[in-house]
């Protein structure tokens, strides 16, 4: 169960898969690094964060989660207005792709990753016995499915970019992510 939850949420569109895949189409492979790299160990260590007790904190104080959630939406929203109505330009040399400590940093208000990282760690790791043991196999799982993820649709962005042969595919691409 814990390796069918973990593909299914890490591979489901959310924020950090349409963002890869839009900076694949846009930047290419190589200056997407930075990017996946971020999300992979920032998601990583949000997982751990929860595991170590910060669960805790969203449980007892459920009202953070709300403010997450309101926080991670207006930042979404922004995110999708800069991608929807980003400029048209078939060379890459003039745009900056998002680096590491933004993706990293974006890992702790993302509305999906945090509520995932909530019913993970509570649903997946038993604090009575096996800690230890349910909290690197859980780390372990979800760090490879964040790595399958970010590459799967980095590539998918990739590869579409060759079918882009005019501005208004790549406006409609840039759009619809």
């Amino acid at each position: 169960p814990l390796i069918l939850f973990g593909i299914a949420t890490a591979f489901s569109p959310g924020p950090n898969n349409i963002m890869s895949s839009y900076s694949g189409f846009n930047f290419g492979f190589r200056k997407t690094i930075p990017l996946m790299l971020g999300v992979i160990f920032g998601w990583t260590t949000l997982l751990i964060l929860m595991a170590s007790g910060l669960i805790v904190i969203f449980q007892k104080y459920i009202f953070l989660q709300d403010i997450i959630k309101i926080l991670g939406s207006i930042f979404l929203m922004y995110l999708s207005y800069k991608i929807a109505f980003s400029s048209v330009n078939f060379s890459n040399t003039s745009k900056k792709p998002v680096n590491f400590f933004d993706t990293f940093l974006f890992q702790f208000i993302n509305p999906k990753g945090v509520i995932i990282a909530t019913i993970v760690v509570s649903t997946f790791i038993d604090v009575q016995n096996n800690y230890l043991r349910d909290t690197i196999t859980l780390t372990t799982v979800f760090f490879f499915g964040a790595v399958g993820s970010q590459l799967t649709w980095c590539f998918i962005g990739k590869y579409l970019r060759k079918f882009a042969t005019s501005k208004k595919f790549i406006r409609n691409f840039n759009y619809s992510m």
